[in-house]
């Protein structure tokens, strides 16, 4: 995923979170980390469908997808 793509989903993220799109690293942990609730995380998901057009699997993201970089790698294989 580009740069722009990258921080494109940041920036998503940071509107469910109190931390900073430029203050994220790879590793961070949505719920740990970033303390998104599951509702969070699945009004998230959805944000990222629409915005980067591809279809989630909301199950398979909840028991799969814990960093951001997970995150981004599941974006990129549905692509």
């Amino acid at each position: 995923m580009s740069m722009d793509k990258v921080m494109q989903f940041k920036n998503i993220a940071a509107q469910y979170c109190n931390v900073k799109a430029e203050d994220m690293t790879d590793d961070m942990r949505f719920r740990e980390d970033l303390g998104l609730s599951s509702l969070d995380f699945m009004s998230f998901l959805g944000e990222l469908e629409d915005t980067f057009d591809v279809e989630l699997d909301p199950e398979q993201m909840s028991k799969e997808v814990y960093t951001i970089s997970d995150a981004i790698r599941m974006i990129e294989a549905a692509q």
